[in-house]
């Protein structure tokens, strides 16, 4: 039976670093014989994040968000699927805010405030986390450990891939005022030879989703 695997794409930039790399992951599933079923959240119908409802505690919505929006469908599609590739940009020292509507609702739905059984999700499915910064790989390590954590505990095994002081514009010379924080031609190099090889790093780990859990 073929696998399907989830991705979500958090990022409003097309044609970008989070987006490249969410590509590159999804194109290694399909190549391990996957059907990757794709999300933009910035282009769906508007959405919020948990509104505190309480509906998904009621026995007969167990693991279910009862709130309709346009994330409906993208949870109702992790929820079938056999992997779930999710990335973000990293904005001001988190991840941006449709990732965090998405994470509020994906991990509420199955907690249970039980001690005995924390988690009603029976079904757990690996992930791939993707973050992209313009920061350097190892500044925020302990909010993707947390995220990764949570993710292990109520969606299924968790692998962060993180592409840090990524190329933010094509010509840094035409904004309006200089951007003396960055070195361009740097960003440039980096873009040409490290990002490139993480997009292969990328594809791996899309292979590696289909062909880990079996």
């Amino acid at each position: 039976m073929t696998k399907k695997i989830v991705a979500v794409n958090a990022g409003p930039r097309m044609g970008w670093n989070t987006e490249t790399l969410i590509k590159e992951a999804s194109s290694g599933a399909e190549s391990a014989g996957a059907e990757v079923i794709r999300f933009d959240l910035y282009r769906l119908e508007k959405h919020t994040g948990c509104i505190s409802c309480f509906g998904c505690k009621k026995e007969k919505f167990k693991g279910h968000c009862v709130c309709r929006d346009g994330l409906t469908p993208v949870l109702d599609a992790i929820r079938e699927a056999d992997g779930l590739i999710i990335g973000s940009p990293n904005y001001l020292s988190e991840l941006t805010a449709s990732f965090r509507a998405l994470y509020e609702r994906l991990i509420f739905q199955n907690l249970t405030y039980n001690l005995e059984n924390p988690c009603c999700n029976e079904r757990q499915i690996p992930v791939l986390r993707i973050m992209t910064s313009n920061a350097p790989d190892t500044n925020y390590l302990n909010l993707l450990n947390g995220y990764q954590h949570t993710f292990e505990r109520f969606i299924g095994p968790t692998e962060i891939f993180v592409s840090g002081n990524t190329l933010q514009l094509k010509d840094y010379s035409k904004t309006d005022w200089p951007w003396s924080m960055f070195n361009p031609e740097d960003k440039q190099h980096r873009h040409e030879t490290v990002f490139h090889e993480e997009c292969k790093r990328a594809r791996e780990l899309g292979a590696d989703l289909v062909k880990k859990y079996k």
